[in-house]
């Protein structure tokens, strides 16, 4: 590994609406924050075509466009964004202490703060036909996308509590909802599955995977079999949302931070501080309830917040000890 290395005020891992927001505020308080955006600058929400529910868009917009005016105005204050991959970490353990971050296996960064904001990344089934129609009637959560289907025939595939959450979702607004569970039972709680039922229009198939989604530019349909039976059906839809989880991008660390038993970072109180003094979390790296891009883009406000007010008590500190 080569000695180069860098010191900054406060280092941001990571894109998206909660690392853009924070980045946005830590340039306006003068922190000179640097932006590593990971390999996939601008988050989840590029891979989304159009976004209808974030405040001051009264059109609507696409997410990659978001995401390109969102690098624009924290550039506009003076963040640096930098393409790179955080690839490992020592955080340390001390009030004041330098955080060490290695980009890309070469480049060492200290900081005196940091600002996790690497996001969640959903479980999909690992179907080609599934990752070829992202975007055209394949997604990953129904409360962002379901709107776009009201009226129409849509399939789900999970088991769980949110599962169970967005089905119901859809059926207010949807003609129809299939809801396919993998197993002869559903995992969601004994209230949630009671909610499923009460709904006429919720048609839930048990021990049932998807075998194909059908359609060439959009979805058009859906390949179901019975993997106790074999016995295939093909229905139309026109959209299918996936609800199997998702998966924190929280990997690198592992053993650094406290995290939950799904990895999900732990922050204090309503803050987003973390274990480590210095290091915050914002966004869907810690959030496994909301998961919205609004909510994502407070918690990175939040986080800049955070950094800026202890970054002045070790300032002020510092400076009663001289």
């Amino acid at each position: 590994m080569s000695e180069q290395i860098e010191r900054l005020k406060t280092l941001i891992i990571g894109s998206g609406p909660a690392g853009y927001t924070a980045a946005i505020y830590a340039a306006r308080a003068d922190l000179k924050p640097v932006m590593y955006t990971g390999m996939e600058p601008g988050g989840q929400l590029t891979t989304t075509t159009e976004v209808d529910n974030f405040p001051g868009y009264p059109e609507g917009i696409d997410g990659p466009t978001m995401m390109v005016q969102l690098q624009q105005q924290a550039e506009r204050f003076g963040t640096e964004v930098r393409i790179g991959m955080v690839t490992a970490v020592d955080f340390s353990d001390e009030v004041g202490g330098i955080h060490k971050v290695t980009v890309d296996d070469t480049k060492t960064i200290e900081a005196e703060s940091v600002i996790i904001s690497t996001g969640a990344t959903a479980k999909y089934l690992g179907l080609p036909s599934e990752e070829r129609l992202k975007g055209g009637g394949v997604s990953a959560c129904a409360v962002c996308d379901g709107f776009f289907y009201k009226g129409q025939e849509v399939a789900i595939v999970g088991a769980g509590d949110t599962a169970a959450e967005e089905a119901s979702y859809l059926a207010n607004i949807c003609k129809k909802v299939t809801m396919l569970v993998r197993k002869d039972h559903m995992r969601a709680s004994k209230a949630m599955q009671h909610r499923v039922n009460s709904l006429k229009n919720i048609e839930v198939k048990y021990n049932t995977e998807v075998e194909e989604v059908l359609g060439d530019q959009v979805v058009e349909g859906l390949r179901m079999v019975n993997n106790q039976t074999g016995d295939k059906e093909d229905i139309a839809i026109t959209g299918l949302f996936i609800a199997i989880g998702h998966k924190p991008n929280t990997g690198i660390f592992k053993d650094q931070l406290d995290m939950d038993d799904t990895g999900y970072i732990i922050t204090e109180g309503k803050s987003t501080k973390t274990n480590k003094p210095g290091v915050f979390a914002s966004g869907d790296v810690q959030d496994k309830e909301y998961r919205q891009a609004v909510t994502a883009a407070g918690t990175g406000c939040m986080a800049a917040l955070d950094a800026e007010r202890y970054l002045a008590a070790v300032e002020s500190k510092e400076a009663i000890a001289v």
